[in-house]
């Protein structure tokens, strides 16, 4: 596997104490850059990951910041920009997952989804690129039930994920006179301690016969962010072992 160099360069990534935000942010410090984060509860795996990264030499800060409000959303950005110097990576990776069939879904829950799914995705998009340089990088986490949703339940969640995928094209088309790419990876059914109980379930319908690994979906970032993928932008690109093929 080729190393990506991200030396001197910094990052955010939104949702990255844990699953594969925590993977996220791992690789990209592992490759080198300055790596901010967000979470919204699990503060000890937050500074548990901080202290990982930074025993192995890297830099990290965690944030706390619900995606739900467009302020502490902003606010992170900021606090990323000034104690690190700068933000050359975005990865709008927060997200919620609430199954429901749609004759008893809640109007509430509904609103929660499209906050933290889709409208922190429009408020980190546009509050990264007013703080990038040009040549930067902004990747969102979809998912590829954006393609296929598969199963009762996943209605609300499916259009939040297929809203990413229009997003992500006018986000390009409006970047690119600064060279900052837009891109939006939708992983399948991926190992995470969020997957595990419908993990026996969804292996039967992937043609690799396995979910994927949280590093496998990091790597996938970590090439987008990369000076190699400068000519990727727009894209909606599934890594999910066949699931949708």
């Amino acid at each position: 596997m080729q190393t990506k160099s991200f030396t001197g360069k910094v990052a955010l990534v939104t949702g990255g104490s844990r699953g594969i935000g925590a993977g996220i942010v791992r690789r990209l410090a592992a490759d080198g850059a300055s790596v901010a984060f967000t979470y919204s509860s699990s503060e000890e795996q937050a500074l548990q990951l901080v202290r990982e990264i930074e025993s192995a030499g890297g830099k990290a800060l965690s944030l706390k910041a619900d995606s739900g409000s467009a302020e502490e959303l902003r606010a992170a950005v900021a606090r990323t920009a000034e104690a690190f110097g700068s933000l050359d990576i975005f990865v709008s990776n927060a997200g919620i997952l609430t199954l429901r069939t749609i004759d008893v879904y809640t109007l509430e829950e509904f609103d929660r989804m499209v906050a933290i799914n889709v409208r922190a995705a429009f408020v980190g998009i546009q509050a990264a690129a007013q703080e990038m340089k040009d040549g930067g990088r902004i990747v969102l986490i979809g998912s590829n039930t954006a393609i296929r949703t598969a199963f009762p339940g996943g209605s609300v969640y499916s259009m939040t994920k297929a809203a990413l995928t229009g997003l992500v094209r006018g986000a390009a088309i409006d970047l690119a006179p600064r060279a900052i790419t837009v891109n939006n990876v939708q992983p399948g059914p991926t190992a995470t301690d969020m997957s595990s109980a419908h993990a026996e379930r969804v292996k039967a319908l992937i043609p690799l016969k396995r979910m994927g690994d949280v590093s496998e979906v990091a790597s996938f970032v970590s090439y987008l962010a990369s000076e190699d993928a400068g000519f990727i932008t727009g894209a909606s690109l599934t890594i999910d072992g066949g699931y949708v093929a």
